[in-house]
């Protein structure tokens, strides 16, 4: 992980660990948690447009921010739980899209890998 993930994730856990919470930042609880804070993210583009959703008010996109800052803390506290390196995990992932989505192939369609001839 990098530095500012690093710094992050040990803030965090001094965080957790100052209010006794790590008995709840279970691998499960913190997979829940995401999930929940996903839909809080969701619940502030229901039925916006496209224009829309692509043009925030500043307090609205404040409190996209604020959501995705939750998730961004229970990935952090799930993948430390879980001895898994975020980082590594996203450039590995990336580069399997790269090649199950080939630009040559796909570009300007959003069908999913199996639907590609």
């Amino acid at each position: 992980m990098s530095d500012s993930i690093d710094q992050l994730n040990e803030r965090l856990l001094r965080f957790a660990r100052e209010r006794d919470w790590e008995q709840f930042h279970s691998p499960k609880n913190l997979a829940m948690a995401l999930a929940g804070e996903a839909g809080e993210l969701l619940e502030h583009f229901q039925w916006l447009t496209e224009e829309q959703s692509e043009n925030l008010s500043a307090d609205r996109k404040d409190e996209v921010a604020m959501e995705l800052a939750d998730l961004l803390i229970y990935l952090v506290r799930l993948s430390q739980r879980l001895e898994i390196d975020l980082l590594d995990a996203a450039w590995r992932k990336i580069a399997i899209n790269e090649k199950r989505y080939p630009a040559e192939k796909v570009k300007g369609d959003a069908r999913r890998a199996e639907e590609y001839p």
